[in-house]
C-alpha cells in the first residue's frame, strides 16, 4: 500500500499559477518552480502530502488549488 502512494496513486491536487512571481522573494519563485509551474495559467497535478501542502501554503497568494 505504501508503495502505491509513493508512485502517485494517492489523492491529487490541481495547482494553477494565477499571479506572476515578479517582485516576490527568490524562495517563493523557487517554490513555484519546484511545484512544476512555468507560466501564468499553467496547471499541474501534484500528490497531496504534507510537503506539497507546505509548498502550496508558502505561495498561496500566487496559486489556485483544486482537489
Amino acid at each position: 500500500m505504501a508503495k502505491q502512494q509513493a508512485t502517485g496513486a494517492g489523492k491529487r491536487l490541481k495547482v494553477t499559477l494565477v499571479r506572476s512571481v515578479i517582485g516576490y522573494e527568490k524562495s517563493q519563485r523557487e517554490t513555484v518552480i519546484g511545484l512544476g509551474l512555468r507560466r501564468i495559467g499553467h496547471s499541474v497535478e501534484v500528490v497531496d502530502h504534507p510537503a506539497m501542502r507546505g509548498m502550496i501554503h508558502k505561495v498561496r497568494h500566487l496559486v489556485q488549488v483544486e482537489e
